[in-house]
């Protein structure tokens, strides 16, 4: 069954043309990732595809009765609003069901008869359709997992990163047939990641979806459509594959580009002989010499991005932490922590947003003073530093100006030097493009640009906070290989596990409580020893806590007249049903326990307070349980 089909879509902008004639589809259960470079027109496809952008000629169809989501890369909240008045005033199916049922439970009880019994019955069979009894448990976990605790916060108190997983969390709570998403892990961090590929692989909905991180492409994903040079290309399986056939088809179109070219020397070789007052020619072979001429001036592949600036000699003392802590308010961000940094080595950050990751790399830059300790700098260190914010072009300048301001000659590593034009040109802004307004570029083309700005200055000891977000996956894979190649030190803080693997065999890993681990290995093999030491702590604690409620089943068996219920209340006693046994028997196993506690006085201490604590909510749940079979 098809949900969205673009048929024939065009879109130009002057002479400038993003795509031509292109026609692609997403089917029931399809998760399609779309992929392309920076500039190529990504975000103007997306505002077509959301109604808020005209193509040039083409259509865009969605098949009727279907709900769609957007989540786009730069999203807009009221800031005005509560997360809870967001939630509430959302235009979502489950809260409409809701209300439909509590209206018809009110009129029924307001005004009894055959009409609203009928209109009881319908709201009842569509709650049952589309079940919407489980919508509460599911907005809990859905904001749970995206740490959204406190729903009275108003929109514009969040950071950037809390106000992207409302976004999501407004996406996700409504279920929708289709979603359109626009790099949906930027700003997660890595539990959230995993557990939104979880979310996405079992979901009953399809997916299209742009993203730089290779790893979710290829858990969520199980085909790719790239948008290259205005076409549309399609490929039906994971990363790797995509690679390879790539590859594949960007050798077959060189060849024959070369083959065009021989051909076409030929063929204008004949057309310039032929006499002018000659009329016998064969008009087909004419035909044929200009098709010949287009495809032989065609351009070949575009050229792979080259970084190869020089870096300034590293002496033997680099960066030394001794000691070093950090707090704010009453929030522990570094306990006392000490490393001494070694030439070559790369260094991967991680943890949980929040915990520090950032004040760290400030602490090492100097723009940030630790409480305690002390941070030794070597005389030879040149730092690069490129920031999660990125850098503040000015969107009055031409490229070319933002480069020349470093410097109008930048030194390579094989001792040679390019100009400014030269090295932008390296750096995918071709000449034509160079004298254009920064603020003619994608954010991508502006991340990539800043990146650029970053190296020209010869660092020999990098810093990059956040640096896969908004780059092209191109991007990504040269600044792979730069790195790899780099003499100097590298300390990254990311959440682009594949960018992480790739490159690091070292992680400071912050773990909460202002303790950083310092793991000698790559990210995923930090991850599976994680996974091993909370496994453990698990068994351990289920040891001393043996609580099996899984097959406990609950006594209480009372038929209550749910017809007569709000949702709420319906909601509440079915929560109630499952919560009373298994208190009980919590009670009767430390009953249990009390009774064998011996002379352990700490032991007996502890115990009965439990016991008290458990009668008391008991007491409080079961004395529930009755008001509402009241009702």
């Amino acid at each position: 069954m098809n949900l969205l089909s673009v048929n024939q879509l065009s879109k130009s902008y002057g002479t400038k043309v993003l795509f031509n004639k292109i026609n692609f589809g997403v089917n029931y259960g399809d998760k399609v990732a779309l992929v392309a470079k920076n500039g190529s027109g990504k975000t103007t496809l997306f505002k077509i595809l959301k109604g808020i952008e005209i193509a040039d000629e083409g259509e865009v169809v969605f098949r009727k009765n279907i709900s769609v989501a957007f989540l786009d890369q730069n999203f807009s909240l009221d800031q005005n609003q509560t997360i809870q008045q967001l939630i509430e005033n959302a235009d979502n199916k489950f809260v409409k069901c809701i209300k439909a049922y509590e209206e018809a439970v009110e009129l029924s009880v307001s005004q009894p008869g055959t009409k609203s019994a009928q209109l009881m019955d319908e709201a009842l069979n569509q709650m049952n359709e589309m079940n919407a009894w489980e919508y509460e448990t599911n907005l809990k976990e859905i904001l749970s997992r995206l740490e959204l605790n406190d729903l009275s916060q108003k929109i514009n108190t969040l950071s950037g990163g809390q106000q992207k997983r409302v976004a999501l969390a407004l996406v996700l709570i409504n279920k929708p047939d289709l979603v359109i998403m626009d790099e949906p892990t930027n700003h997660l961090d890595i539990d959230m990641i995993e557990w939104l590929e979880h979310y996405l692989q079992n979901a009953a909905l399809s997916l299209l979806l742009v993203t730089h991180d290779r790893y979710f492409l290829d858990e969520v994903c199980s085909s790719i459509i790239e948008l290259e040079r205005g076409e549309i290309v399609e490929y039906k399986g994971d990363f790797e594959y995509y690679l390879t056939k790539k590859a594949e088809r960007e050798a077959i179109k060189s060849a024959e580009i070369d083959k065009a070219k021989n051909l076409y020397k030929r063929e204008l070789e004949w057309v310039r002989k032929m006499p002018k007052a000659r009329t016998t020619k064969s008009k087909s072979r004419v035909d044929a010499f200009y098709d010949i001429e287009e495809k032989a001036k065609q351009k070949r592949i575009d050229k792979k991005i080259e970084l190869s600036v020089k870096m300034e000699r590293l002496g033997s003392k680099i960066v030394e932490l001794i000691k070093v802590s950090k707090h704010f308010g009453d929030k522990l961000i570094l306990n006392p922590f000490t490393y001494t940094f070694i030439n070559g080595e790369k260094i991967g950050v991680v943890g949980k947003n929040g915990m520090g990751k950032s004040t760290l790399l400030k602490i090492i830059l100097n723009e940030l003073q630790p409480d305690s300790g002390k941070v030794q700098i070597g005389d030879t260190v040149v730092f690069g530093y490129y920031s999660q914010t990125g850098m503040i072009l000015a969107e009055d300048k031409r490229i070319i100006e933002v480069v020349k301001d470093i410097a109008e000659f930048i030194p390579l590593a094989n001792g040679t030097s390019l100009s400014a034009s030269a090295l932008l040109t390296r750096f995918n802004f071709p000449p034509e493009v160079q004298y254009s307004y920064v603020s003619k570029l994608s954010g991508g083309e502006k991340r990539r640009l800043y990146l650029l700005t970053v190296l020209v200055k010869n660092p020999n000891f990098l810093i990059l906070d956040e640096p896969t977000n908004d780059l092209d996956i191109v991007t990504l894979q040269t600044l792979e290989e730069f790195l790899d190649e780099f003499k100097g030190c590298v300390l990254i803080v990311s959440h682009d596990r594949y960018f992480m693997d790739r490159l690091v065999d070292h992680v400071f890993a912050f773990e909460g409580g202002g303790e950083i681990k310092d793991y000698p290995g790559t990210y995923t093999e930090y991850r599976i020893w994680k996974q091993e030491q909370n496994q453990q702590l698990k068994v351990e604690v289920a040891k001393t806590v043996d609580v099996k409620v899984e097959n406990v089943k609950p006594e209480i068996k009372q038929e209550s007249n749910s017809k007569k219920l709000s949702y709420k209340i319906q909601k509440e006693l079915e929560d109630l049903e499952k919560e009373i046994p298994v208190l009980e028997n919590k009670k009767k196993e430390v009953e249990n326990a009390l009774s064998s506690a011996n002379d352990n006085f700490e032991k007996i201490q502890n115990l009965t307070a439990e016991f008290e604590k458990l009668t008391k909510l008991l007491d409080e749940k079961s004395l529930r349980w009755l008001e509402i079979q009241e009702m």
